[in-house]
């Protein structure tokens, strides 16, 4: 069976006519279809791999979603909107968005019109498979010279719309140049170290369009062009004369064709083809569960080592630490370099800002929790804290159950000022940790200590249960996540201060004095990207002062450095990023910085020249005189 067409048999018939139909091989096409078939190949080879070692119930559940109408046309959308036309990179970066939009759905678009322009005009090709041999024009404009057809509107559109998403790669691919001479001009500070395969796929791919464009200027009067390889023609034949040899540019495009799919599995280029199934996956509820596994194998070949991740990262505040950043773990992980991913995974702040600024939507967050509870998990660890809990039994029944955590008891003025907070608002409570040392579970969960953490959850939730409370407050952050993720604390609501403040001035229990003061809010890790609180903590503090932004803020909030993420790094580089997050903050020049986390509150303070305040601070101390 014949793949691919043949040449065109350049036959002069007595009247002068070229003979311009197809009918033998030619041998131009081999670096493609050798490229294309490796490529096939190793993806089957990889999705089956992948599948393989899901867990069945995954398994089960990624194959029930793509029945379920409403994430079928989420798979679509997402599939369309971030492999396609890259929105999320659109929103944070327009250029940088444009570029890669113009690239990948441009490539989309001429494949697509590619194969429509073949079934509308080369019914002939597509009728060989009837008489044995399959005949599909993939070089269109080589295999079929000027057709009738072609000379109809409808074959003058198709021709246009062709030049225009060719010149709309093109630009892409040129903005793509510019940015490996000056990356900044695109939005980015630093850019990721290529190594030998991301080249050999990269140059491949700056050279395919241009030798496309090359190629179809060099047969646009024999197989039809527009308003860019027309014009490209005539110059050729202005310069060359009408005996133009075209056959060289046809075997530069299909062997850069060619090249580019033999790299690519082996180059950052393979995100083009895994990001959909990673879109499936995730779409369909699955996680990690595997450092190099299933799911996290998905995710580790949908990287696009963009680079995002780097100037997202708060270690950059150094730049001798952007080896630490999520792209290299994960090219270590591809590249099974274990002493690398080890060292990368336990030096993370674990802040997550990487997986919410990732264009693909890659959680290495998650793997890098994964890789440190195969590590870590087997450490010893000292209970005897939790017979002293179970001991305790405090009653809340029908109130509010004050849960301020190990971080907060570092620092009691926080502790004080929640509590006169919910005095002034009339609120009764009680306190689970007033004698302090009852860990949540996170930090050990971060260090990946599974164990340890189970066992503190277990007899924590048995306490804040036995308390008979309604509310459970809390003014940790980290402690907000976990008893929120990994508690199941049914008929309790759990709540931060900031949440539960707002609360309480809606409905008029907390009376805030207005103040002239400028105010500048720092939203912390895992209040903010990790539970995804912003507006509530915003809203109180519009009642106390003017609120004025910063640069970073929100889901792009810098690290304050102090993070209990991070397992090996030192005070040293934990000062860098905190003098990072607190110039991001005093950019305009606000009489105070105000936070929601006890460790944010102590490393802003190691570090501003103004006031740094935490939240339940602030609020204690603008409680209108008329409060009740």
């Amino acid at each position: 069976m014949k793949f691919l067409l043949a040449t065109i048999s350049q036959t002069v018939t007595p009247e002068g006519i070229i003979d311009r139909y197809p009918n033998s091989y030619n041998h131009f096409v081999l670096p493609f279809v050798i490229g294309i078939t490796f490529i096939l190949v190793y993806l089957f080879i990889g999705l089956v791999r992948i599948i393989y070692h899901l867990p069945s119930q995954d398994r089960l559940q990624l194959l029930k979603s793509l029945f379920i109408p409403k994430t079928a046309w989420k798979n679509l959308k997402d599939i369309f909107c971030d492999c396609l036309l890259h929105t999320k990179i659109w929103k944070r970066k327009p250029l940088l968005g444009y570029m890669h939009s113009a690239i990948a759905f441009g490539w989309f678009m001429l494949i697509v019109l590619g194969h429509l322009e073949v079934a509308l005009f080369a019914p002939r090709h597509l009728s060989g498979l009837s008489e044995g041999s399959l005949y599909y024009p993939i070089f269109y404009r080589f295999f079929i010279w000027m057709n009738p057809e072609h000379e109809t509107l409808r074959g003058s559109v198709f021709l246009f719309l062709m030049d225009f998403f060719l010149l709309y790669v093109l630009s892409g691919i040129a903005l793509a140049m510019f940015k490996r001479v000056r990356s900044i001009a695109l939005g980015m500070r630093h850019t990721t170290k290529p190594s030998l395969a991301d080249r050999v796929a990269l140059y491949c791919l700056w050279a395919i369009f241009p030798l496309r464009l090359l190629a179809e200027g060099f047969t646009a009067d024999l197989s039809g062009g527009s308003f860019l390889t027309k014009p490209l023609n005539w110059l050729f034949r202005a310069f060359f004369g009408n005996e133009l040899n075209f056959l060289p540019t046809w075997w530069a495009y299909s062997i850069c064709l060619g090249l580019f799919f033999l790299a690519m599995p082996f180059s950052r280029y393979m995100h083009i083809l895994t990001e959909p199934l990673l879109i499936l996956m995730r779409n369909a509820g699955l996680r990690v569960r595997h450092p190099r596994k299933g799911f996290a194998e998905a995710e580790i070949y949908a990287c696009s080592s963009c680079g995002l991740c780097l100037d997202a990262c708060p270690m950059n505040a150094q730049k001798k630490n952007l080896r630490y950043s999520s792209v290299y773990f994960i090219r270590f992980l591809r590249r099974h370099n274990t002493r690398r991913v080890n060292e990368i995974a336990n030096k993370c702040l674990m802040c997550g800002k990487c997986a919410t600024i990732c264009p693909v939507g890659v959680n290495s967050h998650a793997i890098r929790q994964v890789q440190r509870e195969s590590l870590n998990n087997k450490l010893k660890f000292n209970y005897s804290y939790l017979s002293d809990l179970n001991s305790r039994k405090d009653s809340a029944k029908g109130k509010v159950l004050y849960f301020a955590g190990c971080m907060s008891h570092l620092t009691p003025k926080i502790i004080r000022s929640v509590e006169n907070m919910l005095e002034a608002s009339g609120i009764q409570y009680e306190m689970l940790d007033r004698e302090g040392g009852i860990c949540c579970g996170r930090p050990l969960m971060l260090a990946g200590k599974t164990g340890a953490a189970k066992s503190a959850v277990a007899a924590n939730k048995k306490a804040i249960e036995e308390s008979g409370c309604s509310i459970l407050l809390l003014s940790c952050p980290i402690c907000l996540k976990i008893f929120k993720e990994e508690y199941g604390l049914e008929n309790i609501e759990v709540l931060h201060y900031t949440q539960f403040a707002e609360r309480l001035v809606k409905e008029g229990r907390l009376k805030l004095s207005e103040t002239e003061q400028s105010i500048v809010y720092h939203d912390p890790c895992e209040l903010g990207r990790g539970c995804g609180i912003y507006d509530e903590p915003r809203n109180v503090l519009n009642g106390i002062g003017r609120l004025v932004k910063a640069p970073k803020e929100r889901d792009e909030s810098i690290c304050c450095g102090l993070s209990l993420g991070s397992l090996t790094l030192d005070e040293k580089d934990r000062g860098k990023i905190a003098e990072s997050c607190v110039g991001n903050l005093m950019a305009h020049n606000p009489d105070s910085i105000v936070t929601a986390c006890p460790m944010c509150y102590k490393a802003l303070r190691s570090k501003a020249d103004v006031p740094v305040k935490d939240f339940a601070e602030i609020i204690v101390e603008n409680i209108a005189e008329n409060n009740n």
